[in-house]
């Protein structure tokens, strides 16, 4: 009797890993998840208007009734969108906080970037981001030591 052949297998951590390596961009995990589990929580609430109008009154008052790290809090008062997002928060759920601001998609997405919202929109209607440089942190730091050791002996 022949047996069936192996199943390849994959280390999900190091598959993982690898997610982290692409820069600019945090892929939204179950390890995310439970790490901005409260954040979301707190940008979902804002899909009230009662709790909207509660925010926008007295918005570190609100934040205090949730249970947030202070750097949390700090994050949202200063609409630090990439810590939130390093920190858990999920672009979608956030979305909830930018429109309470009166901001659009777009242009908060713009502040998660070098540029201000009218060079975002020309880059993005020039075909957007280059790839180049934009493939792996690990091998963007590599090229740059390489680049800085070049001439040196």
């Amino acid at each position: 009797m022949t047996q069936p052949p192996a199943r390849p297998t994959t280390d999900i951590h190091a598959y993982l890993e690898e997610l982290e390596d692409i820069p600019g961009t945090r892929v939204y995990t179950a390890a995310r998840a439970r790490r901005g589990y409260r954040i979301n929580q707190f940008a979902m609430s804002l899909m009230k208007a009662e709790n909207r109008a509660r925010f926008k009154a007295d918005e570190r008052a609100y934040l205090d009734e949730w249970d947030l790290s202070e750097e949390a809090r700090a994050a949202l008062l200063a609409r630090d969108y990439n810590a939130l997002l390093d920190m858990g928060g999920n672009v979608y759920f956030l979305a909830k906080l930018f429109s309470t601001d009166g901001i659009g998609f777009a242009e908060a997405v713009s502040s998660m970037t070098e540029h201000d919202f009218e060079s975002y929109k020309a880059m993005m209607a020039a075909g957007g981001r280059s790839p180049q440089g934009q493939r792996s942190k690990k091998a963007n730091r590599a090229a740059e030591g390489a680049a800085d050791n070049e001439g040196t002996c």
